[in-house]
């Protein structure tokens, strides 16, 4: 592999087998593609992203881990085919396909168009799709709409082969223990609001590339915020990490994504963060002289939740500006598919916090827009590396929910989600509704009654995101005329397991807050 190399140039853009070590320790060949070629001592590195895998997995390797024999060059673009010297126009997109195919029934169309939000075509039998009318008689009838949603009855542990396990129950729990827990997490897709057009908000199946339109181009960022989606900045300086290491109090962190540091500390092999207001310098001697200054011994800002070691502080974007853009510098590293700019004005910070007797330190954070016109409660949410797998992660969604219910609102994270944001916000939104459905108690020996409106009143989680939990656990079924939710033993029994193990919990009566009316101020 190695000898073959010397007499074949590998260049960017190439894709071959690169050896890495997998979960298990096992040697495997997964297909890699070359983003960058370097020379250090004379020897050559190569910079790898692994398709199919995530970003984070990204490294430099040597020529000893390439397998050269099943090289692959990259494929020269076709050139656009040119009209009287005059480039010809551009190939048709899958929407405009999608058009042609469809044109004798124009209703039918359900490709999406890059202005507005169209209807989602019906789902086949599988699971149970969301109508806003109940059909006349389907095979797999449809679950009302919330106008329509009355009363479920609850059955404890009627259904047995034919329930669904929950094997992906434990999966799932894995999962929620999360790396990053975010919106692109979630990945955040805002468009600017103009006439008829509208955000889109797809809960089911998002992956870090449902944001684009149909036809590849993609739609117009927002251009203010804390972290917003911008895929048209996908170069390939931002696809490749700029940061060897960051030193952060007690902890080194190596960071998963690009993050916009100044140009001259990427060429450190250690940048240097104070934990407290999260300054970045350039060497440990700047640090210790900075800490000699820094009079912050916790995030500025109300402290507006306290039990036990764990705090929550409440940072105004625009009163702490430059605190609010450190910590998006450092979010930025673990979060992907963002691009970060400078405006955290219309921004809300709540960062959670681990006390000791050297002061209150960083565990995690999300973000949430002082004004959401479509009940987002959540717009960016992290946990660090050191923290994750602790159930900090589970805790700042709880605790985001909490203010929802201060509030008086019902909220959900900004959408898409990230598949990893999924899988929490799941699991999450599962054990809060087992937990209210186990506890319902039978009225005058009738089977417990409940609604989705009323789970959505109890638990502040959008209607939306009740109904799509609900289908996903396959808790609703249809029986003798009416809408059932029916627990199985399986299903009792992982959910009792997973609480078990959840042992934070948020406190409603430690938490001080007061939510402000942002819209009747002039700028926040």
């Amino acid at each position: 592999m190695v000898d073959s190399s010397s007499s074949v140039e590998i260049v960017e853009g190439c894709r071959l087998p690169v050896l890495r070590k997998n979960q298990e320790h096992e040697d495997e060949w997964p297909l890699a593609e070359i983003l960058s070629v370097k020379e250090v001592s004379g020897r050559k590195l190569y910079y790898v992203h692994y398709i199919d895998f995530n970003k984070r997995l990204d490294e430099w390797v040597t020529t000893e881990r390439l397998d050269v024999k099943k090289l692959q060059f990259p494929k020269k673009e076709a050139k656009t085919p040119t009209k009287n010297g005059l480039s010809g126009s551009r190939p048709s997109s899958p929407e405009r396909e999608v058009r042609k195919s469809l044109d004798l029934n124009p209703q039918s169309a359900t490709a999406p168009s890059r202005g507005k939000t169209l209807p989602t075509p019906k789902r086949k039998a599988e699971t149970v799709p969301v109508a806003t009318q109940v059909p006349p008689a389907p095979p797999v009838p449809s679950l009302p709409s919330s106008t329509e949603a009355s009363q479920a009855a609850v059955f404890p542990a009627v259904r047995e082969a034919t329930t669904p396990t929950l094997n992906t129950f434990k999966a799932r729990e894995d999962h929620e223990q999360l790396s990053s827990l975010t919106t692109n997490g979630t990945a955040r897709r805002l468009i600017p609001p103009q006439p008829g057009r509208k955000r889109k908000a797809n809960c089911e199946g998002a992956n870090e590339d449902s944001q684009d339109s149909s036809d590849g181009i993609p739609t117009a960022p927002r251009m203010t915020g804390s972290l917003v989606s911008d895929r048209s900045h996908d170069d390939i300086v931002t696809r490749m990490k700029n940061i060897e290491c960051i030193e952060l109090g007690r902890h080194r962190l190596k960071p998963w994504y690009f993050s916009p540091y100044p140009q001259e500390l990427t060429t450190l092999p250690i940048l240097y963060l104070c934990e407290f207001c999260l300054k970045y310098v350039k060497s440990l001697k700047c640090l210790q002289r900075h800490l000699t200054k820094c009079n912050l011994r916790h995030p500025p800002g109300n402290e507006i939740y306290r039990k036990g070691t764990i705090s929550f502080f409440e940072i105004d974007g625009r009163k702490n500006k430059n605190y609010s853009q450190n910590l998006c510098l450092l979010a930025k590293c673990f979060l992907d598919h963002k691009t970060l700019y400078y405006d955290t004005d219309p921004f809300l910070f709540y960062v959670m916090t681990e006390y000791d007797s050297k002061g209150f330190h960083i565990v995690g954070y999300f973000s949430k827009e002082k004004e959401s016109t479509e009940d987002y409660n959540v717009a960016c949410i992290l946990t660090l590396p050191p923290y994750q797998r602790r159930g900090y992660g589970k805790l700042l969604i709880e605790f985001s929910y909490e203010l929802s219910k201060v509030e008086g609102k019902t909220g959900t994270p900004e959408k898409p989600l990230s598949d990893l944001g999924l899988l929490s916000y799941r699991s999450y939104w599962s054990q809060t509704i087992l937990e209210i459905l186990m506890d319902l108690k039978p009225e005058n020996g009738e089977r417990p009654q409940i609604t989705i409106n009323e789970i959505s009143e109890i638990t502040s989680v959008k209607k939306e995101d009740v109904i799509s939990t609900l289908q996903y656990l396959n808790l609703i079924n249809y029986y003798k005329g009416q809408y059932i939710l029916t627990l199985s033993e399986d299903i009792v029994e992982g959910h009792e397991k997973a609480m078990q193990k959840r042992h934070l919990r948020i406190d409603p009566k430690c938490l001080h807050f007061t939510p402000k009316d942002w819209s009747k101020r002039g700028k926040w």
